[in-house]
């Protein structure tokens, strides 16, 4: 049995810093781009957990050992996918506006994710590095380079941004995986606590919540996570045109 992990004394230099194909041995069957292409295949169609480098390499009609002439470290199959999934489409020039241009990385950065829910479950503390990832990465501070900030002040705008889509798809893609699951809609489920939440209101004993249960609209609409997430990141972009002042 092949093990996902390569041995822990097989230490390398990072990925991109190595080069596609080895300057010896017989000219490699497949790419890094075909590994990553077969690991988001399966991990589109079932789950991160549904990656492994036995399954790529049925994937690809290989053998597992074979993997390791691409990819030292499972880790490394991550990054590619990651790598590749932001290859999708360009990252965005700026326009001069770095609010619209914010917007812009934001909403594109919420589009991935929906596309590829498993990029929510890999950690963002370590990016993968690679040509693309790094290309939007880029982009995204290029957004408010009009504004002149300090190096830590730029990770610390962006950086709120991206934090804020990365949590609000989470919930987004929780929500629609518990619809999936249990076979009930957000409306049904809504209708289903109807009496609950009359008992609440009813209590006294939430009065701000109760106004929120009986007024709020977004909660109701059939497109609640652009709403939401409209609304949340304009706000967001409120106080940091503030902050930056």
């Amino acid at each position: 049995m092949v093990d996902d992990a390569a041995p822990a004394d097989d230490v390398r230099p990072p990925i991109w810093l190595r080069p596609e194909r080895g300057a010896r041995g017989p000219r490699p069957a497949h790419s890094r781009a075909d590994l990553a292409a077969a690991a988001i295949r399966v991990a589109d169609a079932e789950s991160l957990e549904a990656v492994s480098l036995r399954r790529v390499a049925s994937e690809l009609g290989t053998g597992t050992t074979t993997l390791y002439r691409y990819i030292a470290t499972k880790d490394e199959l991550f990054d590619l996918m990651v790598d590749a999934a932001f290859g999708e489409r360009e990252p965005p020039s700026p326009t001069g506006d770095w609010r619209a241009d914010l917007r812009t990385v934001a909403r594109e950065y919420r589009a991935l994710v929906v596309r590829h829910p498993w990029l929510a479950a890999l950690p963002a503390t370590r990016p993968a590095m690679g040509p693309n990832s790094l290309a939007w990465l880029d982009a995204a501070y290029a957004t408010v380079d009009v504004l002149g900030l300090a190096a830590d002040e730029v990770l610390a705008q962006v950086g709120t941004v991206l934090t804020f889509v990365r949590g609000h798809v989470v919930d987004e893609l929780a929500e629609q995986e518990t619809a999936r699951r249990s076979g009930v809609g957000m409306p049904k489920w809504l209708a289903a606590q109807a009496r609950y939440g009359e008992s609440i209101i009813g209590s006294g004993d939430y009065p701000h919540l109760s106004r929120i249960m009986v007024e709020a609209e977004t909660p109701h609409a059939d497109d609640r996570y652009e709403r939401a997430f409209r609304r949340g990141l304009d706000h967001i972009l409120a106080g940091l045109a503030h902050s930056g002042r």
